[in-house]
């Protein structure tokens, strides 16, 4: 019989074995607090981080957050956590092929989109301004993500995630269209902090991750994306398969499950055994085509932007009156009952009214904001008898 350090012995001398010169070991994982509960378990550094993410609050929040579509009922129209589902197994199958750390592709790709707020990329340029009004600076969800798994989980402690986790999610930003990307692999924590501070003074900016494992996660992001957005609008009336442009369907096909297999296949023959990950002249351009396609008839059609002045407004509403709450000490304002009541005192010390509401807005599923917005702006029944 063998006992647990044994176990986690075997396991780092298989990845010794198996994994890639390109992949990061587990043992070469950085946490900011040592934790010898760790060392000693049966379960490697990344594995433990995936668990601490699928097991936080955060992480539950993802049933009922906006991919793309909102205030739209549909049992059939994707919601955030089935793009990130999407996102792991299709991470996940890149990395087997590649031989990279799955369990630390898992974690990334679990924990990527933790910081987004309700109403998807909309609620974030909504967020965004207003946190810019007063004063916090943007708000971005991948900044948000990564204060939210190490400074506000726990109340206020974080998870005490490691760096390579954290810096995956910081730098996953799947918006932005690349053919090629490799690691940038010699970061601190102190990177890390800097690497936020740059974001936010110039959201346009591009982080290249540290490992080759946040690399993959970035670009299977928009594979994981791309057709499925596309599925959901051709479900929804928005577009039709046949509007598609002749150089996407070609090279890539017309379904979510041609587009994947054509980008994971692509990717995956021009990526084995290198220092980078990316896809062939010929399949970048087929899928810079489609995304310019998205953005013009699913992400920026009018069609789906009519409520989006009243999301605004509600933003707003509520940003000043739990500001307010905040503010003025009102302890039965529910940033107070539900959030701020559970904080440590280093979380309430360290951050600012208004970055309070952010954090407490940011966390909000689509469902939550709809009724809390309900409580706050509009009448409430009264009991039938009073006490």
């Amino acid at each position: 019989m063998v006992n647990l350090a044994e176990l986690r012995d075997i396991l780092d001398k298989q990845e010794d074995t198996w994994l890639s010169g390109y992949a990061t070991k587990s043992v070469q994982a950085v946490r900011r607090r040592y934790e010898e509960r760790i060392t000693q378990g049966h379960r490697q550094n990344f594995a433990v981080d995936t668990d601490r993410i699928l097991h936080s609050r955060a992480y539950t929040r993802y049933i009922d957050k906006t991919q793309v579509f909102y205030l739209i009922e549909h049992e059939h129209i994707s919601h955030r956590v089935l793009h990130v589902q999407l996102l792991s197994k299709i991470a996940r199958t890149i990395g087997r092929f590649l031989r990279l750390n799955e369990d630390l592709l898992e974690a990334i790709a679990l924990g990527h989109d933790i910081g987004h707020p309700p109403f998807g990329h909309d609620g974030e340029r909504i967020l965004s301004d207003i946190c810019v009004s007063q004063g916090i600076g943007p708000f971005l969800h991948s900044v948000q993500g990564v204060r939210f798994l190490d400074r506000v989980e726990k109340n206020g402690r974080g998870l005490n995630l490691t760096l390579q986790v954290l810096d995956g999610i910081l730098s996953h930003d799947g918006e932005t269209h690349l053919e090629r990307l490799s690691p940038d692999r010699e970061k601190t924590f102190a990177h890390l902090e800097e690497e936020t501070r740059l974001k936010l003074a110039d959201p346009g900016v591009s982080l290249k991750p540290m490992t080759l494992e946040g690399c993959v996660v970035r670009l299977a992001d928009t594979i994981s994306y791309i057709g499925r957005d596309l599925e959901d609008a051709v479900t929804l009336n928005l577009v039709r398969r046949e509007d598609l442009p002749l150089e996407v369907v070609q090279r890539l096909g017309r379904t979510n499950g041609a587009i994947v297999y054509s980008l994971v296949s692509d990717l995956l023959c021009h990526s084995f055994d290198k220092n980078y990950v990316g896809y062939s002249p010929e399949v970048g351009q087929a899928l810079a085509s489609l995304r310019a396609f998205n953005y013009e008839r699913i992400y920026n059609n009018p069609r789906i932007k009519e409520q989006t002045p009243k999301i605004e407004g509600l933003f707003i509403g509520m940003f000043n009156r739990f500001l307010a709450d905040v503010k003025q000490k009102r302890l039965d304002s529910p940033i107070w009952v539900n959030f701020l009541a559970e904080m440590e005192p280093a979380y309430l010390e360290s951050s600012k009214p208004a970055e309070m509401v952010r954090d407490f807005l940011a966390s909000m599923t689509d469902a939550h904001f709809l009724r809390q917005s309900q409580e706050s702006f509009f009448p409430q029944p009264l009991p039938a008898r009073f006490a």
